[in-house]
């Protein structure tokens, strides 16, 4: 078996030729039994009874850019001139698939989705186009990437050609615009230009860049190849165990609820589901006790089991669902007043089913609970506040377009699980739609990008409860 892999690294602007083409870099021409194939994220595209001529062309874009004359010549001295047919349905039947990349000048169209990327027909002179507002550029591999979340194609311009991003920030036509009329042609090529005001049109206005990103990033591989467990962390570094490093305070052991009294005195599901509501008021009188603390705690978020994945990764068992069984969210109970627990910031060990201390109640903690006082509307502070918080990396070694999007899904089924145990154990349950997460950063030392706050709820006695 003969393999020619792309390299991932970009050709160098100098070395490239005026106009030319190739394989995507992450694809890969194979042969075996005399049939050639061509892997792609998407999957592999089959090639039967190809010809000396296109075979030469197919292995040449699989090593470099080449230009199309040069491709023709290949062909027709090995096909003859009968072969350009067929050697152009099938550069047809590659692009359709994704998997071809196309150079100009510095600047360069490529796939990085699974859809299908092409240059667009030249513009007219005269036509007034501007960079799309939901258009990202990053620097990758000393080139700058810009992208667009409803398409699959990427633009990358060498730094000789990085002005034409400038040029494009305001309304021009593609007479007034510097450099090779190609490079516009990717551009829209690649869904990065507008003709008219996106800000005009409501569907395109009522998303932000940010929330676009991420819903088209998320939702399927079209524009985002590595979809689902790409693993893109794994050649680097080990995964996270499934429980976190002790904080090393103080300890509270607590009590385990009897679950088969528990599911005697348990109103019905569709009862609870039925009275659940948003409870912001707390009985002062009669503040949450320990043990109500740790029932609702022990029946919605405690670790049943942990085992091991067979990609290495220790996987755990919760009452609510985790894609994965990545189980990456964290509790941590702010304690305002709580029979049984003194106040402070203190972490739920899923494992061992107990409080260990994290902070002392100071100005960083009263800020959590400040703002969660005004999230909520209370008319004074909640007596618990549970502060969600994710382990990216628990989440992010295995997935990575859709792993933020993932944590959000697990705060939501874990929000609905608090309040459908709250609700049945006559507690005061309300969830918060935003929080600080450098707030809590602050508050529990903790690494802002290696464990965040994702979410928050009040919890608490309820009135005549």
């Amino acid at each position: 078996m003969v393999t020619h892999t792309a390299p991932g690294a970009a050709t160098p602007a100098h070395d490239r030729p005026a106009d030319g083409l190739r394989l995507r870099r992450d694809a890969e021409l194979s042969e075996a039994d005399g049939r050639l194939g061509v892997s792609g994220p998407a999957g592999t595209l089959r090639l039967r009874d190809l010809p000396p001529g296109a075979k030469a062309a197919l292995s040449a874009l699989a090593t470099a850019d080449v230009t199309e004359a040069d491709l023709t010549a290949t062909v027709v001295a090995g096909d003859g001139l009968a072969g350009l047919l067929r050697w152009n349905m099938l550069l047809r039947q590659l692009a359709m698939n994704g998997l071809l990349e196309y150079a100009a000048d510095g600047v360069r169209l490529r796939p990085a989705g699974t859809g299908p990327v092409e240059p667009a027909a030249p513009l007219d002179p005269d036509t007034r186009v501007r960079l799309s507002r939901f258009a990202v550029a990053t620097a990758e591999d000393g080139v700058l990437t810009v992208r667009s979340p409803r398409h699959p194609g990427v633009v990358e311009l060498a730094p000789a050609a990085a002005g034409l991003l400038g040029a494009l920030a305001d309304w021009t036509t593609p007479a007034e615009l510097p450099g090779d009329e190609r490079a516009l042609r990717f551009f829209a090529g690649a869904g990065l230009l507008t003709r008219t005001g996106e800000e005009d049109d409501r569907s395109h206005a009522q998303w932000s860049p940010r929330d676009l990103w991420l819903h088209a990033h998320s939702r399927g591989p079209r524009v985002a190849a590595r979809y689902g467990g790409s693993y893109p962390l794994r050649s680097r570094f080990g995964p996270e165990p499934a429980s976190p490093p002790a904080f090393g305070g103080s300890r509270i052991p607590l009590p385990r609820p009897d679950l088969e009294l528990v599911a005697k005195a348990d109103p019905p599901l569709t009862e609870a589901l039925e009275r659940r509501r948003s409870v912001r008021e707390h009985d002062p009188a009669e503040p949450i006790t320990v043990r109500e603390l740790g029932e609702l705690l022990y029946r919605s978020m405690r670790r049943r089991d942990v085992f091991t994945g067979d990609d290495g990764q220790q996987l755990a068992d919760r009452p609510y669902p985790s894609g994965g069984s990545v189980h990456e969210l964290e509790l941590y109970p702010l304690v305002v007043s709580c029979q049984g627990v003194e106040p402070g910031l203190w972490h739920y060990d899923t494992a061992d089913h107990a409080l260990e201390r994290v902070a002392e109640p100071g100005p960083a903690t009263g800020i959590l609970v400040d703002r969660a006082r005004a999230a909520a509307v209370m008319e004074a502070d909640p007596q618990v506040l549970l502060v969600v918080s994710a382990r990216f990396g628990r989440v992010m070694w295995k997935y990575e377009t859709i792993a933020y999007s993932l944590v959000l899904k697990h705060v939501g089924v874990l929000y609905q699980t608090l309040y459908l145990v709250g609700t049945a154990m006559g507690l005061a349950v309300c969830g918060l739609g935003g929080g600080d997460a450098t707030d809590f950063a602050t508050a529990s030392g903790l690494d802002y990008l290696t464990e965040g706050s994702v979410g928050e709820l009040v919890v608490g006695s309820r009135r005549g409860a």
